[in-house]
C-alpha cells in the first residue's frame, strides 16, 4: 500500500521542524524576562546536541496502520542515518508469500477480479486522502517563523506553565480558523517533550491530528519515540514507534 510510505514520510518530518519553532518562540520568551530567554537558549542547545547524538544510533521503526480501529498493516524497518544525513531504511519484514492462483476456481469466474478492483479502488481513495493529509501537515511542519510571528503579534500565542517545570506553547489559528500548533517543553531539564498539530482538510469536521512524543537515551540523544497521525474522516490511524536504539554499525 503506497500510502504507508506517504504517511511515514509525513510523520518523520515532524521532528525536523522543532528547531525552527523554538527559534521562532524566542521573542515571546525574551519578553517574559532574561531567565526565560536563558531557558529557551538552554533548551535549543540541548535539542541540537540531542539530535546530533541521535545520528550515531540505529533503531527499529514499527509502522502500524489501522482502519476503523482494526489493524490493517504493520511494517518494520531497520533505520540509521546515511552519510548524506538522511534516514536510511532496510525492511525487516519477511517477503510476502506467493499468492495462490485462484482464477481457475469453479464458480468464481470474473467475480474475483471485480472484488479485487473494488479493493484496489478503495486503496487508491485512501492513498489520495493521505496525500492531502500529508500536504496539510507539511504546512505546519516545519513551522513557518513568519506565521508564528504573525500569530504572536495578533496575541494568538499562549505560553502556559504546567506542573513540574513544564511549559506548553500553543499557537492558535496558525493556518486555519480553529486550528492549533502545540509544543510541550520541560524547562527544568531543558527537554523537548512533544509536538502536536490539530487541523482539518476541506471541512472543520474532517479533523487531521498529529502527535509526536519525544524521548531521550541515557546519553541525551533525542528521538521521536511515538508519532501518531489520525485522519478522522477516513477513520485512519497511523502510528510510528521507534525503539531498540543501539550504536550504528560502521
Amino acid at each position: 500500500m503506497t500510502w504507508k510510505t506517504i504517511a511515514g514520510t509525513v510523520l518523520a518530518a515532524a521532528t525536523l521542524g522543532i528547531g525552527v519553532l523554538l527559534q521562532a518562540q524566542q521573542p515571546p520568551a525574551q519578553a517574559a524576562g532574561g531567565g526565560a530567554q536563558d531557558q529557551v537558549a538552554a533548551l535549543k542547545q540541548s535539542m541540537q546536541k540531542g539530535m546530533a547524538l541521535a545520528r550515531t544510533y540505529e533503531w527499529v521503526e514499527t509502522t502500524i496502520i489501522s482502519l476503523k480501529g482494526e489493524e490493517k498493516a504493520r511494517k518494520q524497518n531497520r533505520c540509521y542515518y546515511g552519510a548524506d544525513g538522511k534516514v536510511q531504511k532496510i525492511s525487516l519484514d519477511a517477503p510476502p508469500a506467493a499468492e495462490k492462483e485462484q482464477g481457475g476456481r469453479a464458480g468464481r469466474r470474473g467475480g474475483g477480479k471485480v472484488k479485487d478492483k473494488i479493493v484496489e479502488n478503495k486503496k487508491d481513495e485512501m492513498k489520495e486522502y493521505m496525500e492531502k493529509a500529508a500536504a496539510l501537515i507539511h504546512q505546519y511542519v516545519p513551522p513557518n517563523p513568519e506565521k508564528i510571528q504573525a500569530a504572536k503579534d495578533a496575541k494568538r500565542v499562549a505560553v502556559n506553565p504546567q506542573a513540574g517545570g513544564k511549559v506548553q506553547i500553543v499557537v492558535s489559528q496558525y493556518l486555519l480558523p480553529g486550528d492549533s500548533l502545540t509544543l510541550d517543553l520541560d524547562t527544568a531539564s531543558s527537554r523537548l517533550l512533544g509536538l502536536g498539530v490539530k487541523s482539518y482538510l476541506d471541512k472543520p469536521e474532517e479533523t487531521v491530528t498529529l502527535a509526536v512524543t519525544m524521548n531521550t537515551l541515557p546519553d541525551g540523544a533525542l528521538y521521536a519515540s511515538q508519532t501518531t497521525l489520525k485522519a478522522k474522516a477516513k477513520n485512519i490511524t497511523v502510528v510510528i514507534q521507534n525503539s531498540g536504539h543501539k550504536p550504528a554499525s560502521k
